[in-house]
């Protein structure tokens, strides 16, 4: 197959954008990573709700998809602890609340607007909030816990190792298809990406940091790495089947020849309450 020129300029610049901002609202200061996961938290929210109309086959008023969001938003925010203050104001304290009143009475306005509501359609609309923002406000709580990007960094670069391992093992050795959800996945591309992702954290990484004498422990960030992996290959196939059930290729278009928001954090949404369990249950306080 030709290479198309003018898709590869747009996959390639589009994806030096996205890797500019993502690295700015991660390493900037706390805002700014507040910031960036306040948009990926109602980008994918707006197109989780999409696909769900599309599942459901029934039209969400404005003023329910608002009132859910920020309802999301509201409890997202609960979780932001003393690291994100304003003045001595915390975000927790003084905005998580108002957010969730706003979405309450956007709710409320709704369900007298539309009239009619499918419980099953509310119901999995709904859910969002846990797919959603439950799980970014996990990733606001574990950043809070140690005050750095430490822990949100080293769940998107398992991620990030696993999805790209998990390719090239695939394209060299993938006989055995994964699953019919995800045809183009294989087994041999999956199991090998997990158990290089959970090396490449949990030993390889390591030695850089023992040269500058931190110490780290191998085998909790190999434990980290391989359920971050495992569980992202989880969301990885949970937003295929979603795709899969509203006839649509791409959950989006925000990122011209790369999909939306879901395409690209889906992994992340489910590998993010993952970790936050496998840390609470290796009696880390978090």
């Amino acid at each position: 197959m030709a290479l198309n020129r003018t898709v590869f300029k747009t996959r390639t610049l589009t994806a030096v954008v996205f890797a500019a901002v993502m690295l700015l609202g991660l390493f900037w200061n706390k805002w700014s990573f507040l910031v960036l996961f306040s948009m990926i938290h109602f980008g994918c929210w707006f197109e989780y709700l999409k696909l769900t109309e599309k599942i459901q086959k029934n039209n969400i008023h404005i003023y329910l998809k608002m009132g859910l969001m920020l309802i999301g938003f509201g409890i997202m925010l609960l979780f932001c602890d003393h690291t994100f203050q304003i003045l001595g104001y915390g975000i927790r304290d003084n905005f998580s609340l108002p957010m969730s009143a706003a979405g309450f009475i956007y709710l409320i306005l709704g369900v007298f607007v539309q009239k009619k509501i499918e419980l099953k359609a509310f119901t999995m609309s709904a859910a969002g909030i846990l797919y959603v923002s439950l799980s970014i406000g996990l990733l606001l709580h574990l950043y809070s816990y140690t005050g750095t990007i430490i822990i949100p960094l080293l769940i998107i670069l398992s991620i990030w190792i696993n999805d790209t391992m998990a390719y090239i093992v695939g394209s060299l050795i993938g006989k055995t298809p994964l699953s019919k959800i995800s045809p183009k996945k294989t087994l041999e591309g999956t199991i090998g990406g997990i158990i290089l992702a959970a090396i490449a954290i949990g030993f390889l990484l390591p030695l850089f940091f023992e040269k500058k004498q931190i110490v780290l422990n191998h085998w909790l960030l190999f434990g980290l790495a391989l359920v971050a992996a495992v569980a992202g290959t989880f969301g990885d196939l949970f937003e295929s089947k979603l795709k899969r059930m509203a006839g649509v290729k791409d959950s989006g278009t925000f990122m011209p020849g790369h999909g939306g928001f879901l395409d690209r954090f889906d992994s992340l949404l489910f590998a993010i309450p993952a970790v936050w369990i496998f840390l609470k249950l290796v009696s880390i306080s978090i």
